[in-house]
């Protein structure tokens, strides 16, 4: 394995890092699925990345991230030391809780991204981030997605809510009503906390798989979950999150946001966004 020295190598110029990142990604451009997800030969330097920060992501977990997260992710254990397979990833989680992984080469339109999971399908790149930022990436790779959201879908009630706003996006037919589930979805899936005695614990992929974030979110104004208080908070996916929701716990959760998921169509999101004007 490489040294934590060789981190800079992979991206003294960062026109290499995105000449390395676009050819891991070109590699999701052919897949077809169903098919083996095609290995990416990462190099010393990209597991060096993994290494430093996973470790430090694991280690920060025990004290912020919520319970379910934690036992989530010991059921998936990638490790720390290596980027995993994504292809060894997706056998592990359709063991677990029947997801399949689907490469992507980049950021995957809300819709589609969302719809494939009614189907047990996520979309996952599998590049790694800039080596000179390791603990910040400006768009979804490799960290987030397996050490994120795999670890999520490494459990059957975290699942079943993915699998839930996936049939959401299938069954609506508006943009404006998409967009409030996504709104919903980020607030949740990707910026989700649990209450717990000693303070709100994280569950979220992008805040679990954010060391500067695990840090922070404490700060941000934390509120009740709530579906309707959603309908007028802002996000900015750029930014750590000034406003965050926490359910009372993960049956709390499953009942508010589950079950808006499992009922929501076009005609009640639109009245659900009328009442709130």
């Amino acid at each position: 394995m490489g040294s934590l020295d060789q981190l800079s190598e992979m991206s003294a110029d960062n026109s290499e890092y995105q000449r390395r990142r676009d050819e891991v990604a070109a590699l999701a451009a052919d897949y077809v699925r169903g098919n083996i997800i095609p290995d990416v030969k990462y190099t010393d330097a990209e597991h060096a990345v993994w290494q430093l920060v996973a470790k430090q992501l694991r280690e920060r977990h025990h004290s912020v991230a919520a319970p379910e997260f934690l036992e989530a992710a010991e059921r998936l254990d990638v490790g720390v030391e290596e980027i995993p397979q994504l292809q060894m990833v997706a056998d592990r989680l359709d063991g677990l809780t029947g997801f399949r992984l689907q490469p992507a080469a980049g950021v995957v339109p809300f819709h589609r991204f969302c719809g494939s999971l009614a189907d047990g399908y996520f979309h996952s790149t599998q590049y790694i981030r800039d080596g000179s930022t390791p603990f910040y990436s400006v768009e979804p790779d490799v960290l987030h997605e397996v050490i994120g959201h795999g670890s999520a879908l490494a459990d059957s009630r975290f699942a079943n809510l993915y699998r839930l706003a996936g049939e959401a996006v299938q069954r609506v037919e508006t943009e404006t009503a998409v967009q409030f589930i996504a709104k919903v979805f980020w607030f949740t899936i990707e910026c989700g906390l649990l209450d717990a005695p000693d303070g709100p614990r994280a569950y979220g992929a992008s805040i679990v798989s954010s060391y500067g974030e695990l840090d922070q979110f404490r700060s941000a104004e934390i509120r009740t979950l709530d579906i309707v208080d959603m309908v007028g908070a802002d996000y900015d996916i750029t930014q750590y999150q000034d406003t965050l929701y926490s359910a009372h716990s993960l049956a709390h959760l499953e009942d508010v946001v589950g079950g808006f998921w499992e009922s929501c169509d076009d005609t009640s999101i639109d009245r659900l966004l009328a009442a709130v004007k």
